[in-house]
């Protein structure tokens, strides 16, 4: 597996995609329709999702992809294949709050091994490079020339003084139940896969999603935040959260630094 290839072709479509979502975002209003189980679909996610499994088609024919915005895409069984979000955070986009991310992963064996999620509107750029370590990217973010790195760590949390970070969309009560149980000292609110990034980042030291989620919503960041030394576990046992499940449907997770120490369910 060539994984500086993986790492610079994933960054590279999905600093394209980037610009593809950002002409329709500064633009005139844009038609949002729903698809089949409800939620909001976009021409800007449409577009990025054509782009992105164009590029990884031609880049690497024999690795499959599962993209949400292609259903046909949806039986893919195999213990290596790209996981792609073109645009995670399409409520965030409509309402024009900034916080949507794209996001592209590369599972092995059931474990998100290599991601890059990028925020064009806010403009940070976190990914997994070929040896496994997560770095933001500062700079322009040209998809030639590379900008300044910072190698990212997770926090070494203060039991007594936690940062959460929570869905600006999905927050609920069984959540907010959940997140009371822990001595918090401060709250971060953030949209889409940013959130496993400010865990990554060292920004928060918990992340509970006590709600439905997809495989392709949470790979990427999943990879971003393992290359920082994080983990994500499942609610029920805490056992990692793993992909290619029947169905590509989550349960409920906790993404953490492995300093904090996780109540039972």
């Amino acid at each position: 597996m060539d994984y500086a290839e993986i790492a610079a072709t994933c960054r590279r479509l999905a600093l394209e995609a980037g610009v593809e979502i950002m002409r329709i975002y500064d633009g005139p209003d844009f038609a949002v329709r729903a698809k089949s189980d409800a939620s909001p679909v976009t021409e800007a996610d449409e577009r990025a999702d054509a782009l992105i499994a164009r590029g990884l088609a031609t880049a690497f024919p024999d690795i499959p992809a599962v993209t949400e915005e292609q259903a046909s895409t949806h039986g893919v069984s195999a213990d290596v294949f790209f996981l792609v979000d073109p645009l995670d955070g399409t409520k965030e986009f409509i309402q024009r709050r900034g916080d949507f991310t794209v996001n592209i992963a590369l599972i092995e064996r059931g474990v998100p091994t290599r991601g890059v999620v990028y925020a064009p509107a806010i403009g940070r750029l976190f990914y997994t490079g070929a040896d496994g370590r997560t770095v933001e990217e500062a700079g322009r973010h040209g998809p030639d020339a590379v900008g300044a790195l910072t190698l990212l760590s997770v926090s070494a949390p203060d039991p007594a003084a936690l940062v959460v970070v929570a869905s600006k969309s999905h927050r609920d009560q069984a959540t907010d139940d959940y997140i009371s149980r822990y001595a918090v000292a401060d709250f971060r609110s953030a949209g889409s896969s940013l959130k496993f990034c400010l865990v990554a980042a060292g920004e928060a030291d918990l992340y509970p999603r006590l709600g439905r989620t997809m495989e392709w919503d949470t790979a990427a960041g999943q990879a971003v935040l393992l290359g920082a030394g994080g983990k994500v576990v499942r609610y029920d046992d805490h056992q990692p959260l793993t992909y290619g499940k029947s169905g590509f449907e989550n349960p409920f997770f906790i993404a953490h630094a492995p300093g904090v120490a996780l109540v039972p369910a």
